[in-house]
């Protein structure tokens, strides 16, 4: 056949050109993850032109701009009525701007602002060879202890890539919770997981632990990736669409039209309910939800703490704001189905959280048996399938993540020769050696625990009460029980820090930079004003309560 012929044909068998519609992108409503990514790009840039002395101040100053500009945007889309009456889907059906989301973005962009004066931090390792060195290490390349990682250090080096790597982690958070098609999910998913498993691994001390952490991180993520991605696959041949509504639809039974095709697999249980399981499994790994929870506490204690406590933080906001709108909005008909599964995860969750942290001596594992312990008081919100459910979730989510940020900045500061002190021996009279720096930590535990008059308190009772009202009274006993387990734990290193006499050569307190103080302070100012005046915000979570479909 002639060239000429081959090419009539082609011109034939395809539409022309003309008849591809450009896609519809809302900009202005997807604004807050626009600029985060261009921030991040533009950081990378940064590394690649700017002389290394400068580098860290310019990492400063485009990620905090960006952040700030970014819960600007998030607040103007909200003041402008995106999160009620304007709601909607954006970008060609992929991503959702409504209450939730905005309210979500709002608390992950707080969180990583705060989060990332703990990363700038210089000023609480002592200097090495007169250059301020930060939590990280001076050359990530290097092999720990070799001839290249001491001349990096001599010569000053310092790893200033976690700047754009923290503002790629964020760019698929705020995408995480509003996605609105499966592959959307799955692709932000993997933005925010890619850059916390680098990010684990640069610890300036203890490099081989911090090394573990990442590749423990790394191996158990992509098995929790793997399981979601053939959870959507199945999801996919169930309902023929990897949009929300529409699964939604068929799981419902009221989709507009069936074809053929559709008919077939609508029939086909097994592949909805595989399906959906495979799905909330992966997002419970990145909630840390028990039996997934095996890498928190390996992955908290190895990684620098700034990366813990911002990882530890705003990756759950992230995760449960995916995991309600999963549940609420794609699989309401089936919550016959996912209500038991998640009482018996929500119940496990809270008891183990609970008790194997008592048997902690780290300082760091024992917040990351916490934050398991949370994971299940969270989930008890998630069950209540109410709308005061989805606001409880949501003010606790964004009660926790202040506490869990101040407490990591403060385990920064408590130091010996070996860098952070983290076993809870060296905690021993710290309240007689700094005063300041353990009543702070105990406010935090105190939030920890729940005890009134803290936000913790007030996100508890939220949580509990929409439990309670969804029909869901059992779960808050064996939550109550948790709550009284747990705070045996955090009382004893209150008795620790105040009743125990100080070792002698135990370790001191650095005094930090104005960055970590703030991180500390802001932690400090949202526990008190969340649990002494929380309606302001309980409203405000309120009206954000309602998932657009």
């Amino acid at each position: 056949m002639s060239a000429t012929a081959v090419h009539s044909l082609w011109t034939t068998a395809v539409d022309p050109i003309s008849k591809i519609d450009a896609p519809k992108i809302e900009y202005g409503q997807l604004a807050p993850t626009l600029i985060i990514v261009g921030a991040a790009v533009l950081g990378v840039l940064v590394e690649a032109f700017v002389p290394r002395k400068s580098r860290y101040y310019a990492q400063m100053f485009v990620s905090v701009v960006a952040l700030v500009a970014a819960f600007a945007a998030v607040v103007a889309l909200a003041a402008d009525g995106y999160g009620t009456t304007k709601a909607g889907i954006a970008a060609m059906g992929a991503v959702a701007v409504d209450g939730p989301a905005l309210f979500l973005q709002g608390t992950i962009l707080l969180t990583a602002l705060v989060g990332l004066f703990t990363f700038a931090e210089r000023r609480l390792d002592p200097e090495a060879h007169g250059n301020r060195v930060d939590s990280f290490a001076a050359q990530a390349a290097s092999v720990p202890g070799s001839d290249s990682e001491k001349k990096a250090v001599k010569a000053g080096f310092t790893t200033t890539e976690v700047f754009p790597l923290l503002l790629f982690a964020v760019s698929g958070m705020l995408v995480f919770p509003a996605a609105n098609d499966l592959l959307t999910l799955f692709v932000a998913l993997e933005v925010l997981s890619l850059p916390l498993y680098l990010l684990c691994a640069l610890a300036r001390r203890k490099r081989l632990m911090s090394q573990e952490a990442a590749v423990k991180y790394f191996l158990l993520g992509a098995f929790a990736s793997a399981f979601t991605l053939f959870g959507i696959a199945l999801l996919y041949g169930y309902s023929g669409s990897m949009s929300y509504a529409t699964i939604a639809q068929v799981v419902d039974g009221t989709v507009p039209e069936v074809t053929p095709a559709l008919a077939d697999t609508m029939g086909n249980d097994a592949l909805l309910l595989v399906g959906a399981a495979l799905l909330v499994m992966g997002l419970l790994f990145k909630v840390g939800a028990v039996p997934f929870h095996m890498w928190t506490p390996d992955v908290y204690q190895g990684a620098p703490t700034p990366v813990t406590g911002f990882m530890a933080a705003a990756t759950k906001v992230a995760a449960f704001g995916a995991l309600l709108r999963i549940l609420y909005v794609v699989l309401p008909g089936l919550r016959w189905d996912w209500r038991p599964v998640m009482w018996a995860v929500a119940i496990v969750t809270m008891l183990a959280g609970a008790v194997v942290a008592i048997t902690q001596t780290d300082i760091k594992r024992l917040l990351a048996y916490s934050s398991i312990a949370h994971a299940g008081f969270i989930l008890a919100g998630v069950i209540a399938t109410t709308p005061s459910g989805i606001s409880s979730v949501l003010f606790y989510l964004a009660a926790y993540s202040f506490v869990t940020i101040g407490a990591f900045a403060v385990v920064t500061l408590v130091r010996d020769a070996g860098g952070e002190a983290t076993h809870l021996s060296k905690w021993a009279g710290l309240g007689r050696r700094s005063p300041l720096v353990a009543a702070v930590f105990a406010v935090f535990l105190l939030a920890f625990a729940g005890i009134p008059l803290t936000s913790g308190f007030s996100g508890k009772f939220a949580v509990f009460k929409a439990a309670a009202e969804g029909g869901a009274a059992p779960l808050v006993v064996v939550g109550v029980i948790s709550s009284a387990i747990a705070a045996f734990f955090y009382i004893r290193v209150i008795v620790l820090m105040f009743f125990s006499e100080p070792r002698p050569g135990g370790p001191t307190v650095a005094v930090p930079s104005p960055l970590t103080m703030t991180a500390i302070a802001v932690g400090v100012a949202v526990t008190v004003v969340l649990g002494v005046a929380p309606q302001y915000f309980l409203e405000l979570a309120g009206d954000a309560g309602v998932f657009v479909r």
